[in-house]
């Protein structure tokens, strides 16, 4: 699932990962998210950080709380490069963290790898 509220990257986003035969869900803020994870579990989430309704962070505290949805592999993928927002979002338990602009190939092999890895 890719949640983002930027159109434009979230069409790249599915572009980039429908070309390697992945479904991709949409969510455009993190209320609509949590309510994609909890009725289709997805493989992995690629999620912002600045989103309306329910921030990046938010929906990552509900995603690790709920046990449906807490093994989920989760890369931030956001603007916000301060080592507080880093560490922050990997000790509420992001996966990864990738900053903006970014190489959208570095970020197919990181879902690739956390996809494949045992949970």
């Amino acid at each position: 699932m890719v949640c983002d509220d930027d159109a434009l990257l979230v069409d790249l986003l599915d572009y980039r990962l429908t070309g390697r035969g992945f479904e991709v869900l949409i969510a455009r803020d993190g209320a609509e998210a949590l309510v994609i994870a909890a009725a289709r579990t997805p493989d992995a989430i690629v999620l912002d950080t600045m989103m309306p309704v329910v921030d990046g962070h938010q929906v990552l505290r509900r995603l690790r709380a709920d046990p449906a949805t807490s093994a989920i592999p989760v890369i931030m993928l956001t603007a916000r490069k301060l080592e507080r927002d880093i560490v922050g979002a990997l000790e509420l338990g992001a996966d990864d963290y990738l900053v903006k602009p970014f190489i959208p190939e570095e970020l197919m092999s990181r879902l690739i790898r956390l996809m494949a890895a045992p949970r």
